[in-house]
C-alpha cells in the first residue's frame, strides 16, 4: 500500500508545533507497518539549505493564479522518501512556514497552500515524472485542505483522509480568490468549500476527504460541539454519524528517554532519580532562580492565548506563596509574553521566563519539573503532557481533549474541571501534598515514566484506516484535466 503523507511542518525542516513532530514520526511507524509512506513537503529556504543532495524529477502545471512547480525527491537519513514542491516564489523565503519574520500570516498563503494541495493531487492522478503514485492521500491540517476537493473535482479515483490537529486554525479567505485557486462555481457551496461567505479550506478538506481523523478520541468528540467545533460542528456531527470521524492519540519518538537524552547534563530512570532533583538545579540556575527544596513547576509551551497562561499568571503568587517556583519557556503572542514577564519580575527570585525555544533547555524544564503546568482551554492531543510523564514529570492540566485521554487523575498527574484560577490552585494544592509525601511521589513517578506513548499503537489504527478505504475504493481512473487548466497543463507538460 502506497500513502503520500502531505504536510506543511516536518521537523527539523520546518517546524511550529505538533504537527512537525507528528510528520517526522508517524510515516516511520507507518512504514515499518510495510506501507509506503512518501512525505510532500514544500521546499523552503532552510529545506534546500539542509538538503544539497535533492533530485529535481519532473514539473507540475499551475491552475487559475496557482503557478505550475518542479518536484524533487531526497531520501533522509531516517529513510523515508521525502518529496519537495520547488515553487521559489512561494515558499524560499525567511521566517516561518505560515508567515513572515515579524509574525504576519503571508498575503499569498492562498496559493502557497493551494499549491501544495494542487500539487498532492497531481501526483495522485501519476504525474510530475515521479514514477510512483499513492494508493491513498493523507493531508494534514488546513494547509493541504484543497488536496481532497481537488481529487474529488477532478475525478480522481483516490481516496483521501485528513487529519485534524487544531480546528481552530481553518485556512479562511476571501471569495473572490476562488477562481485564483481553480475552484468550480458549484464548489462555493455550503456542501464545498463555502464557509461564513468565504472559503474555508478545512471545512473543503474535511467535506471532500474519505475519512477525517482528530489526535485523540476526546478531541473527535468535542468538536462535534458548538463550544470547541469552531463553527464546523455540523459538519463534524454529519461525518461523525457516518463513522468518518475517528480520534488517534499521537505518540512521542524514542529520544525521550531521561536515562540517554544528549541535551541532560545529568541522566536518571525509574529507579534512581538523583539525576531528576540535580537537572532541576540546572534549570533555576540557568533561569536565575534562587536555590529550593520545593516543587519545580515547568511550562514549555506556545506562548498563545489557547494555553491558558493568563490563569497561571494569576495563580502564580499562590503556587509562590506555597513555596514553588515556576521555569516558563516558550515563544508567541507578544501580549502573552508580557503578562508573564510582569508575573516574573514580580517574583524575580522564584519565578523565570525565557522567551525564545532552546530544544537544550526545553529537556531539561520538562525533565528537571517535578511538575508540569498545562490549563489549556482546548488541547486537541498535547505532547508535552506525554514527554513530561515519560521523564517523571507529573502534569497538572486542564480536563480537556487529549489531555484527558493521556494524563490518569490522581496516577500520573492531576485533571482539573474548571479552567479558573481557584481550579488550577486547587490542582496545585493536590501536587504540593503529594510532593510532600515521598512515597506516593515515587509510585507517581514511576507510574508516569512507565506509560507506554509510542507511535506503534498510532500507527496500527491509520493503518486499518489505510486498508479500509483502499479497499472500498474502485479500480483507480485517471481523469482528464479540468477544461480551465488543460491549455496551462499542456504548456508545461511540453516544457517537462
Amino acid at each position: 500500500m502506497k500513502v503520500l503523507f502531505v504536510t506543511s511542518e516536518l521537523a527539523g525542516l520546518g517546524k511550529v508545533g505538533g504537527l512537525g513532530d507528528l510528520s517526522a514520526s508517524l510515516p516511520i511507524a507507518l512504514r515499518e507497518r510495510g506501507i509506503d509512506v512518501r512525505v510532500l513537503l514544500p521546499a523552503y529556504a532552510k529545506v534546500l539549505a539542509a538538503l544539497p543532495e535533492i533530485s529535481w524529477l519532473g514539473r507540475l502545471p499551475g491552475r487559475g493564479d496557482i503557478p505550475g512547480c518542479r518536484l524533487g525527491m531526497v531520501r533522509l537519513a531516517n529513510g523515508i522518501p521525502l518529496y519537495l514542491v520547488g515553487a521559489p516564489a512561494l515558499y524560499d523565503r525567511p521566517g516561518t512556514p505560515y508567515g513572515s519574520p515579524d509574525g504576519r500570516d503571508w498575503p499569498d498563503n492562498h496559493l502557497r497552500w493551494g499549491r501544495l494541495s494542487l500539487a498532492a493531487a497531481q501526483i495522485a492522478r501519476g504525474q510530475g515524472r515521479l514514477g510512483w503514485s499513492p494508493d491513498l492521500v493523507h493531508a494534514n491540517d488546513w494547509p493541504s485542505g484543497l488536496a481532497p476537493a481537488y481529487l474529488r473535482w477532478d475525478g480522481t479515483q483516490v481516496p483521501s483522509l485528513l487529519t485534524i490537529h487544531n480546528i481552530a486554525y481553518q485556512g479562511r479567505f476571501p471569495e473572490h480568490l476562488r477562481e485564483s485557486l481553480g475552484i468550480p462555481d458549484a464548489a462555493f457551496d455550503i456542501n464545498g468549500v463555502e464557509f461564513n461567505g468565504g472559503i474555508s479550506f478545512l471545512k473543503a478538506a474535511a467535506y471532500y476527504a474519505d475519512e477525517v481523523t482528530t489526535v485523540s478520541p476526546t478531541y473527535a468528540r468535542e468538536i462535534t460541539t458548538e463550544q470547541f467545533g469552531c463553527g464546523l460542528h455540523g459538519l463534524m456531527q454529519t461525518r461523525a454519524a457516518a463513522g468518518q470521524l475517528t480520534g488517534i492519540i499521537n505518540g512521542i519518538d524514542e529520544s525521550w528517554d531521561p536515562a540517554t537524552d544528549p541535551y541532560l547534563p545529568y541522566h536518571f530512570d525509574g529507579d534512581d532519580m538523583a539525576g531528576k532533583q540535580a537537572n532541576a538545579d540546572v534549570v533555576r540556575t540557568g533561569l536565575c532562580l534562587r536555590p529550593s527544596d520545593g516543587p519545580l513547576f515547568g511550562i514549555v509551551a506556545r506562548l498563545v492565548q489557547q494555553k491558558g497562561l493568563d490563569v497561571v499568571a494569576e495563580a502564580a503568587g499562590g503556587i509562590v506563596k506555597l513555596g514553588g517556583q515556576i521555569a516558563i519557556l516558550g515563544l508567541g503572542d507578544s501580549e502573552v509574553e508580557h503578562v508573564l514577564s510582569r508575573t516574573a519580575r514580580r517574583h524575580r527570585d522564584d519565578i523565570g521566563v525565557l522567551v525564545g525555544f532552546n530544544e537544550p533547555m526545553a529537556r531539561r524544564i520538562i525533565a528537571g519539573s517535578d511538575f508540569f503546568l498545562m490549563p489549556s482551554r482546548f488541547e486537541p492531543c498535547g505532547l508535552t503532557q506525554m514527554q513530561a510523564q515519560r521523564y517523571g514529570t507529573l502534569p497538572i492540566a486542564h480536563a480537556v481533549g487529549g489531555l484527558i485521554d493521556t494524563i490518569d487523575d490522581n496516577g500520573t498527574g492531576f485533571l482539573f474541571p474548571d479552567l479558573t484560577t481557584d481550579g488550577l490552585l486547587d490542582a496545585c494544592g493536590r501536587a504540593f501534598e503529594v510532593f510532600a509525601d515521598r512515597t506516593r511521589l515515587a509510585t507517581m513517578r514511576r507510574a508516569a515514566m512507565a506509560c507506554n506513548f509510542s507511535w506503534s499503537g498510532s500507527a496500527a489504527k491509520y493503518a486499518a484506516l489505510y486498508r479500509r478505504h483502499c479497499r472500498e475504493t474502485p479500480p483507480r481512473r485517471v481523469a482528464r484535466p479540468a477544461a480551465t487548466s488543460r491549455r496551462v497543463e499542456m504548456d508545461l507538460e511540453a516544457a517537462a
